[in-house]
């Protein structure tokens, strides 16, 4: 299974990758993870990345697809992966083709969390993490014990600069301006799976794994 996952910030993503690297026993392959790796490593394409991080510049695509390269070469990738965060752009998803291709696989189905914006907002909004442990609360899903105090390690909850209604609006115009023409590139394609968000966990879980199925 060589998958792709996209989804909007607070559309459950991170939550249905651990579900579904579970099921299909692949690795979750996150780029933010791959990139900190690969400068925390100090490979040739990790130091060339940090030098635009750190001057605050956008890390070119070739870059980034040289990144994502490394990683699906590694061993753990030969039954297959679940790509997070990668492509986001209709050129990247090019050159993941071309790669691909050359390797002999091909990307076995994308799959599109799609939610609403207000329900976006709400979820995103209202999330509060704990300063020290990273532990995720909701005001009105999720609330720690005690109001600011993490349940877990006594730490600070607090609302990340990331989280204000502000940011958090303009972060999902991104994402939308960014994401259509991934979306229809895919669907031309005919690889693209949309499921609805906005439904339970276990629901929205099982919804993919029986399309899945039917991709095998």
């Amino acid at each position: 299974m060589n998958l792709i996952l996209l989804g909007p910030p607070g559309a459950g993503k991170g939550t249905q990758a651990e579900l579904l690297v579970k099921r299909f026993a692949v690795p979750h392959i996150s780029t933010g993870d791959i990139f900190r790796a690969a400068v925390k490593e100090g490979t040739p394409l990790g130091v060339e990345a940090k030098r635009y991080m750190d001057s605050g510049q956008l890390v070119p695509d070739e870059v980034v697809v040289g990144i994502v390269k490394e990683r699906l070469l590694k061993s753990d990738c030969e039954k297959g992966f679940l790509l997070d965060g990668f492509p986001r752009t209709v050129p990247q998803a090019n050159a993941l083709d071309g790669f691909l291709t050359e390797n002999g696989r091909q990307i076995t189905a994308v799959i599109n969390i799609d939610v609403d914006f207000e329900v976006l907002l709400k979820r995103l909004t209202g999330r509060r993490v704990c300063r020290n442990c990273a532990a995720v609360y909701h005001i009105e899903t999720k609330r720690s014990k005690v109001e600011t105090v993490c349940d877990k390690c006594g730490g600070e909850v607090y609302q990340r600069a990331d989280d204000t209604p502000e940011t958090v609006s303009k972060r999902l115009q991104v994402y939308q301006e960014q994401t259509e023409p991934l979306i229809r590139y895919y669907e031309a394609k005919n690889l693209l799976l949309t499921f609805d968000g906005q439904k339970s966990i276990p629901d929205v879980f099982e919804e993919i794994c029986r399309a899945l199925e039917g991709k095998k």
